[in-house]
């Protein structure tokens, strides 16, 4: 199963904030208020927004997979989990406000690791409420 990991509204804010920033950069160096040449100051700005567009690129790009072997995400890093090494799952989900905050999937594993996994289709939540089910049970036994 494989799903986005973050809503299209989250995308289209990310896509706001970032080209907010640029549109601004842009406005200070056409009127000259960044100088002529690169400054110190200006290298740091547009590293930031570096920065910033390349968490908006994976933001949007993201995909989160389940398969037989475990949890992988694409992300700024890619993110894995073998089933074998999970010891807890827990999906942490704010209701009424999916469309916002991405629902996510907070695991563990034996040796005390943690990783979120990021979902936001509806079949990709259900499949976060059934792996935490059943590692829950599969636990106390």
């Amino acid at each position: 199963m494989t799903g986005t990991a973050f809503s299209p509204t989250f995308k289209l804010l990310a896509t706001v904030i970032v080209g907010g920033c640029a549109a601004w950069f842009a406005q200070l160096w056409a009127r000259g208020t960044l100088g002529s040449t690169v400054s110190i100051g200006t290298g740091w700005f547009i590293a930031g927004l570096a920065l910033m567009a390349w968490t908006w690129w994976c933001i949007l790009s993201s995909r989160t997979r389940i398969d037989t072997h475990g949890l992988h995400q694409r992300w700024i890093w890619d993110k894995a989990m073998p089933f074998n090494d999970l010891a807890y799952a827990k999906l942490i989900h704010v209701r009424g406000l999916g469309w916002l905050i991405a629902p996510r999937l907070y695991v563990r594993t034996l040796d005390g690791k943690f990783t979120v996994f990021y979902g936001a289709t509806p079949a990709l939540i259900a499949e976060f409420v059934r792996l935490s089910a059943e590692l829950r049970g599969f636990r106390q036994m």
